[in-house]
C-alpha cells in the first residue's frame, strides 16, 4: 500500500479502537448493572457476575462494531479536511476513488470482525450462556434457602428452614401454598434435601405432614407422611436450557435447516434461511458504513463552517439504512426472501458509489445549484 493509505488506515483503526471501546463500555456498564443486581443480590459471586458478563460481550460488540466504525470515517475524513490533508492529497493527482482505497480496506476488516461474531463467537457464548444461567438459577441455595428467616419467593408461599447444615440437608422445614383461592396448604417436615430432575428442582421431605384447609368449607385434612416430594420450580423464575434459539445455531445450519431443526426452535426454513443471509448482511453492512461517511463527507467544498452538513447527511443515510434493513426483515423473512437480506448492504455501496462519483465531478453540482432557481 502507498504511504498515504497506511497512514490514513492506521488513524482509521486507532480512532476505530477508541470508539469501540466507549461504545462497548457504555454498553457494558448497563448491562452489569442488570446483571448486578440478578447476581450478586441473589448470592451468587463475583467470579459468577464476570463470567455472565463476558458471555454477553461478543453480541454487544457486534451491535457497537458498525456504529463505531463510522464515527471513525466521519471523526478521521472531517480531520483530514480541516488540517488540509486530503486537499494536499487531491492536489497530487488523486480522484476520491482512490482516496476510498483505505477506506474501503477498513471497511473490509471491519467486514471480518463481524463475520468472526456473527458466525462464530455470538452463537457460542448464546448457547454457553443460556446453559450456565439455567445452572445458576438452579442453584436455590444461594437464590431461596436462607436458614432462620421467613422467605417469600412467591405470592402466597411462606418457606422457612431452621438450620442448613453442613452436609446441605435443611432441619425443621415449614411451607404454606396459600396460591389457591379456594385452599390452603401447610407443610412440615423434619429434614429435607434438594434433588435436581428433568422437569425441575425437587424439595424432598422426610417425616413430615400435609395439613389442607378448605378456605369454602372451613374443613382440615392433615396427612403424615415418611417421604414427599415438592416441586418448587414455580416458587422461583427458573429458565430452563429448552430449545435453542436462533442466536444459539450455527450458519450452516440457519443455512440448511432440517425438519427436526424446525420443531425445535418452532420457526420455518424459510425464516431460519433468511437469519443465516442477514448474518452475512450484517457483515457488508459493517463494511459500508465507514464508506459511507467517507463519500458523503467529501462531497461540497471547503467551507469556513465546517462539514457539518456532509455529517448530519451521512447520519440521514445511516438511518435509512438502518431503517431499510428492519422493513425488509419484518416483510421478507416469513416470506423466504432470503436475497433481500443483502439490499440494505447494496443500497449502501450505491450511495457511496453515487456520492463519490458525484465528488469526481465537483462541476455537475455547481452546474445543478446553478440551474436551480
Amino acid at each position: 500500500m502507498a504511504r498515504f493509505d497506511r497512514y490514513m488506515l492506521s488513524q482509521l483503526l486507532w480512532v476505530f479502537g477508541f470508539f469501540s471501546l466507549v461504545l462497548v463500555t457504555i454498553y457494558w456498564i448497563n448491562r452489569a448493572v442488570v446483571l448486578f443486581d440478578q447476581l450478586i443480590a441473589n448470592g451468587q459471586s463475583a467470579f459468577v457476575f464476570l463470567e455472565f458478563t463476558a458471555l454477553s460481550l461478543p453480541n454487544v460488540i457486534r451491535v457497537v462494531l458498525p456504529v463505531s466504525a463510522f464515527a471513525a470515517g466521519l471523526y478521521v475524513t472531517n480531520r483530514m479536511a480541516n488540517e488540509s490533508e486530503l486537499v494536499v492529497v487531491q492536489a497530487t493527482g488523486y480522484s476520491p476513488w482512490r482516496l476510498a482505497r483505505p477506506m474501503i480496506v477498513f471497511g473490509l476488516f471491519v467486514a471480518l470482525l463481524i463475520s468472526v461474531l456473527v458466525h462464530v463467537l455470538v452463537p457460542a457464548s448464546t448457547g454457553k450462556l443460556e446453559k450456565r444461567t439455567a445452572e445458576v438459577s438452579e442453584n436455590l441455595t444461594a437464590r431461596l434457602l436462607s436458614d432462620g428467616a421467613f422467605l417469600t419467593p412467591a405470592s402466597g408461599v411462606t418457606f422457612y428452614i431452621r438450620d442448613i447444615d453442613a452436609s446441605g440437608a435443611l432441619r425443621d422445614i415449614f411451607l404454606s401454598d396459600a396460591r389457591k383461592s379456594s385452599e390452603r396448604t401447610d407443610y412440615t417436615a423434619e429434614r429435607a434435601l434438594l434433588l435436581r430432575s428433568e422437569s425441575g428442582p425437587k424439595l424432598l421431605m422426610f417425616q413430615g405432614l400435609v395439613q389442607r384447609l378448605d378456605l369454602a368449607t372451613d374443613r382440615l385434612a392433615v396427612t403424615r407422611f415418611e417421604e414427599f416430594a415438592f416441586d418448587i420450580a414455580d416458587l422461583v423464575d427458573i429458565p430452563g436450557v429448552g430449545a435453542r434459539g436462533v442466536r444459539q445455531l450455527s450458519t450452516p445450519e440457519l443455512l440448511f435447516p432440517t425438519p427436526e431443526l424446525v420443531v425445535e426452535t418452532g420457526q420455518t426454513m424459510a425464516a431460519l434461511r433468511y437469519d443465516g443471509n442477514a448474518r452475512f448482511g450484517d457483515a457488508l453492512i459493517g463494511a459500508v458504513t465507514p464508506v459511507i461517511g467517507f463519500a458523503i463527507m467529501l462531497l461540497g467544498g471547503f467551507s469556513r463552517f465546517g462539514l457539518w452538513k456532509q455529517m448530519v447527511g451521512a447520519i440521514i443515510c445511516l438511518i435509512l439504512i438502518q431503517l431499510l434493513d428492519n422493513a425488509i426483515t419484518d416483510a421478507a423473512r416469513g416470506a423466504g426472501l432470503w436475497p433481500l437480506a443483502y439490499v440494505p448492504a447494496l443500497s449502501g455501496f450505491a450511495i457511496a458509489a453515487v456520492a463519490l462519483g458525484a465528488s469526481a465531478r465537483p462541476g455537475l453540482l455547481k452546474r445543478t445549484r446553478t440551474a436551480t432557481p
